[in-house]
């Protein structure tokens, strides 16, 4: 890694993504070769493991450089990059996006009028599959009575246990009690 100097600051730059080194790029003076149906040919000069890529009209590629000796394997170098890509891709797509949605109540003192409403928006979140972090804000002497945001907490537990579950129970930080509600998996 090297250091770029900036107004006096030293910042790392991120060393670029390894790649694999292709024919004349490969530095080893013996490599382990395999061939296209995958069989074994056994450890060679690179010079004549490269004389067979071209043979056969295609690439060799260091598939591990760090084996002793290492491994190459001669396949079609930009087929194999567009498969790579292709598969990282699909990961990327079967990645689970958990959104987390926040409802605050203010105080513990909180109407019965906007607790239903918080808790028809808790109702939608959970039935989309987000999860819900549920938050009391506890102010000037509410701070006495933290067992008042506990039991508002629970009660909201309670009233969405047909669609949610808590995935982590109430618990302070600070000013505020909060839980978090995941959606229930179907059994």
């Amino acid at each position: 890694m090297s250091t770029i100097q900036s107004r006096g600051r030293r910042y790392q730059q991120k060393a670029p993504q390894q790649q694999n080194r292709v024919n004349r790029q490969i530095r080893a003076r013996q490599v382990l070769l395999i061939s296209t149906e995958n069989e074994k040919l056994g450890p060679m000069p690179v010079y004549e493991a490269l004389d067979r890529a071209q043979a056969e009209g295609l690439d060799l590629v260091e598939v591990s450089p760090n084996s002793n000796p290492p491994v190459c394997k001669i396949m079609d170098y930009g087929k194999f990059q567009y498969e790579k890509s292709k598969r990282a891709k699909e990961a990327k797509k079967k990645q689970a996006k958990v959104v987390l949605k926040e409802i605050k109540f203010k105080s513990v003192r909180t109407g019965d009028h906007d607790f239903q409403f918080r808790l028809r928006h808790a109702h939608d979140f959970l039935s989309n599959g987000w999860k819900v972090k549920v938050s009391v804000r506890f102010s000037g002497r509410e701070m006495l009575h933290t067992d008042l945001g506990r039991e508002m907490l629970r009660r909201f537990a309670a009233e969405v246990a047909d669609i949610g579950e808590i995935e982590s129970p109430p618990r302070m930080e600070s000013r505020s009690m909060f839980m978090v509600l995941a959606p229930q998996l179907d059994k």
